[in-house]
Formats: structure tokens, sequence, C-alpha cells
């Protein structure tokens, strides 16, 4: 299949799912009263209006970035690591995040459906990004001992693990309203920006993906090989921490936000890479994004499916999507494209 035929396929897919996550819902309103707020007229309804204008668009548009800037994370992890089964959370960057949140959040006792107006979005994201950056610290530092990329995908799953013990020996000692709070945020949830917030989500999770597509070239250098990469000029070492810190970046922000997404991050690039079938990041990039976005998009839906009785979590959504496609490459015979 052609390559511009993948991007309206993927774009028409992406249109589709955002507008039936603008029009479905727990509340039925008409499509004309839909159309009329979106184009800025009066919808008609105070309270289609508040659901519409501050619910479901700013849910459907963090799913969107979410699932782009998780996609986007786990393609470059796998490459950078020469390795099909990283991903942000494989890595411990999630649970750095998470552990810089739970610090923030069952340190003060607040509840994370309150943290707007409590804790602070400055103080929650902080938190998230701090407790990334200091895992990729780590990560970064165990880089220039260990030399395997096997090695240090498995040094980084451990300091993942430890990030999860302090956050159980917090869980121990938080108050029961703040350890509840903190449960329900790491079941994960696009419902987590609001109309206001959403202007700095946007822009934190754009600037990720913007270093993400600006390191294309060097991600198609390391396919062949670090010592290829600085045959032909690639400083290695620099791209390497460049990767990690957008990879930290996007983490931490959809973290901070969303909570813990599991599996979005690790099995998208490989659908990505089924659709394509080439491992070229000038096409495999674009591809990833699109397909986390609308991914992301369809998980959010089957979350509403219960309707009036309430939402799923979101991670009870996407290991059903993601646990089958890990399965597939670890059981298939035949190696994924993972190289040229």
């Amino acid at each position: 299949m052609k390559v511009r035929y993948i991007y309206i396929i993927l774009s028409l897919l992406l249109v589709i799912l955002a507008v039936l996550n603008i029009v479905l819902g727990s509340v039925r309103i008409p499509l004309a009263a839909i159309f009329d707020m979106l184009t800025g007229c009066d919808g008609g309804n105070p309270t289609w209006q508040v659901i519409v204008m501050q619910s479901r668009v700013p849910q459907c548009v963090t799913a969107l970035f979410c699932g782009a800037a998780l996609s986007a994370a786990g393609l470059m992890l796998q490459t950078t690591l020469a390795n099909p089964l990283a991903g942000p959370s494989i890595l411990g960057i999630t649970s750095g995040s998470s552990l810089g949140v739970a610090i923030v959040a069952l340190t003060t006792g607040c509840s994370f459906s309150a943290a707007g107006e409590i804790m602070g979005i400055t103080a929650t994201v902080s938190g998230a990004l701090i407790g990334a950056f200091v895992i990729l610290a780590i990560i970064l530092f165990l880089s220039t001992i260990v030399r395997s990329n096997t090695m240090l995908l498995i040094a980084g799953m451990m300091v993942g693990y430890i990030a999860t013990s302090l956050i159980s020996i917090l869980n121990f000692f938080a108050t029961a309203e703040g350890v509840h709070s903190y449960t329900i945020w790491g079941l994960g949830s696009f419902s987590g920006v609001s109309l206001s917030q959403m202007p700095f989500f946007v822009t934190a999770v754009s600037l990720g993906l913007l270093m993400a597509v600006l390191l294309i070239k060097p991600l198609n250098a390391l396919l062949l090989g670090a010592n290829y990469a600085k045959n032909i000029g690639v400083n290695v070492r620099r791209v390497r921490c460049l990767l990690l810190i957008a990879t930290g970046l996007l983490s931490a922000i959809v973290t901070a936000f969303c909570g813990p997404v599991s599996f979005i991050g690790l099995a998208v690039p490989h659908v990505a890479r089924l659709i394509v079938g080439s491992s070229n990041h000038n096409v495999l990039m674009p591809v990833t994004i699109l397909t986390g976005a609308s991914i992301a998009l369809a998980c959010n839906l089957i979350c509403l499916l219960p309707g009036n009785a309430g939402v799923l979590p979101l991670n009870a959504v996407t290991p059903f999507f993601g646990a089958p496609v890990v399965i597939y490459v670890i059981v298939s015979q035949k190696r994924m494209r993972f190289y040229n």
C-alpha cells in the first residue's frame, strides 16, 4: 500500500473516532446542537454546553495527544535500545513519574479529583517531571557503564521496581483518602485535563513530538547499529541523551495528567511497523503517531460503553489491545521488521 494512502486512511479514521468521542456519551445530545456549539453558536441548552465543551472536547483532545505521545516515546525507546519490548513503562520512566506524583499527592493528603484547585497543576506536573527525569538521569548514568542495550533495559526495569516499591511504602503511611485517590488515578483516565489546562498540556506534548520528528534521521542511523551511526558522523551518546529526554518529557506529561497508561507505548509501534512494512522512520514515525492517537480514541470510546452505569478505567481496556500485540511479538517465528 502506498504511503499516502496509509496517511489518508489513518487521518480519516482519526477524524471519525474524534467525532464519535464528541457525539457519544451517557447523555444524548442532538448532532445539530453539538455542531452549533463547536462552531461557536448557542447550543440551546446550558447543560449540553458544559458537557460538550468542558468534558467531551477536552477528553477527546487529551486522548489524541496522549496516544500520539506514548506511541512516539515507545518507538524512540525501541529503536534506541534495539529491543522490541522497550517502552516508557518497561524502562521505569512511567514509574518515576508516578513516584513523583505520589510524593506530591500522598504527602499532602489531597484528592486527585480536586487536584486543579487544592494541590495545583504545577505541583502535580512538577512532581511527575522530576520523578521521570530522576529515573532518566539514573538510566543515562548506567548507559555510560553498561554497553549492552539489553542489560540497560533490565537495569531500567529494576530502577522502575524500586520506584514502585517506594510508592507502596508511601501508600502504607498515607491516609485512606489519599490511598483511594491515588489508586483511582493509577487506573488511568483521559478526563484529567480541564479546558483551562489544555494549552499547557498540548504545548508540552507538541514540544516532545517535535523533538521526536527532528530525531528521525539519527533514529534511522541507529537502526544499522551504533558503529555505523558513528561512521556517518552521528554523536551516538548525544543522540541517545536527546531521545531519552524527549521520551521522559512525553511520558511525564501524560502520566501527570492521565495516570500511568499501559501498553499503548509498547504495542502501537509494532502495529505501525506491520502497517508500513518498513522501519524507515521518515514514514514510521508519522504512522506511529497517527495510529497511537486513533487507538487511544478507540480505547476512550470503549471506556464510555457502560453509559449511565459509569466509565471503565482506561487501564482495564488498553491491555485487551496491547497484550495480544506483545504476545505476537514474542511468539512470532519471523522477526518483526525492526531493521530495514
